[in-house]
């Protein structure tokens, strides 16, 4: 069948142009040469060449260059596992001869991919594939690069990425596996230290307690990163009294009568009986900014004695937790951009490489 087909494409492509047809081109994706084709290739190639054989048969001059994506981890990584196959670790080989490797590896599946993808039926113009580690291909993008750094375009930032402490560089999104995971819960209270004049005169008379702000997470790992606390604009806040607990309980619970505490007010039933808290009067309305906070880990580490100041943020909703959320700017993106937005532009490192 590909004796019979031969170059289908080259004399389609000879036939509309010398009927001066309209040029009709499709970009190609690239897939990543680094292994056998699979059924995800499969789909991608077959919708592709279902666009260019009907543009055509509807008499368009079809331009489809396929091409390959070589850059990035996964090449690296089984690059890798050759060497220490033969006893080498990566820092024992030099740049030279480690991209030279990666480069062969790429290669080699191009050539292989190429091979499979015309099995398929694919048709395109093989014969002047891309690849991104073509040198033409990295000088053309040192090229655009340059026209973005010359028009004045080119600035340096910092963001939270997701970081391999194997291979010690920023993962891509596309590199990224999430498993189901089960990890617990946790409340943590935020102790009140300072207010703006605008608050109630008695909220820091301690009556009673220090007023908390309580927050709820699904990621206590990243607890020590905490650097401020965010809540709704929009969202109706108040500050609640503990007047009794559930009696017979088998631990220790998290609050006790007398704990004045900060929750969103459409959620404060829902946070109380998970607290198993009996009894609670709502003392009055809360505005959470102007307000800051003692880090939870203060008292244990002197290291988080700074105040943790409350942040508002269109991120933070009262559909479940407590209505604020704990801000970790080093460890997602939401806290990021709410801590920037805030005229913070120093993200701490809380994890070093490894």
């Amino acid at each position: 069948i590909l004796e019979q087909w031969g170059d289908l494409y080259g004399k389609l492509r000879a036939q509309r142009q010398s009927e001066s047809a309209p040029l009709y081109v499709l970009h190609d994706g690239p897939p990543y040469a680094n292994g056998d084709i699979h059924i995800g290739h499969a789909l991608n190639k077959t919708l592709k060449d279902f666009v260019v054989r009907s543009r055509f048969l509807l008499g368009y001059d079809v331009d489809y260059v396929p091409g390959w994506d070589c850059h990035g981890l996964p090449i690296e990584w089984k690059i890798e596992e050759e060497f220490r196959s033969k006893g080498r670790r990566k820092d024992e080989v030099s740049k030279d001869e480690f991209r030279a490797a990666c480069r062969a590896y790429a290669g080699k599946y191009i050539d292989l991919q190429r091979d499979q993808f015309k099995r398929l039926g694919v048709v395109g113009d093989f014969a002047n594939r891309y690849a991104t580690m073509d040198y033409a291909s990295e000088a053309a993008i040192v090229a655009e690069f340059h026209k973005f750094k010359n028009s004045g375009q080119l600035y340096r930032g910092s963001k939270p990425v997701m970081w391999s402490p194997v291979e010690r560089t920023a993962l891509a999104d596309a590199e990224i596996e999430y498993h189901d995971h089960v990890s617990p819960t946790i409340w943590v209270k935020f102790p009140v230290i300072a207010a703006s004049d605008d608050h109630p005169d008695d909220l820091l008379a301690f009556r009673t307690s220090t007023p908390s702000i309580v927050i709820w997470t699904t990621t206590p790992w990243t607890i020590p990163a905490n650097r401020a606390i965010s809540y709704g604009p929009e969202i109706s806040y108040g500050l609640y009294e503990v007047t009794a607990m559930e009696e017979g309980l088998e631990f220790q619970p998290w609050a006790a009568p007398g704990d004045r505490l900060i929750v969103a007010d459409k959620l404060a039933e829902d946070v109380f009986k998970a607290a198993k808290i009996a009894a609670w009067t709502r003392v009055y309305d809360i505005n959470p900014s102007g307000l800051e906070c003692a880090h939870p880990l203060a008292a244990l580490d002197p290291g988080y004695g700074f105040s943790v100041p409350l942040l508002s943020g269109d991120h933070v909703t009262d559909d479940a937790g407590t209505g604020f959320v704990h801000t970790a700017p080093g460890h997602g993106a939401d806290d990021f951009e709410v801590w920037k937005a805030h005229g913070h532009h120093e993200v701490p490192d809380t994890v070093d490489p490894d």
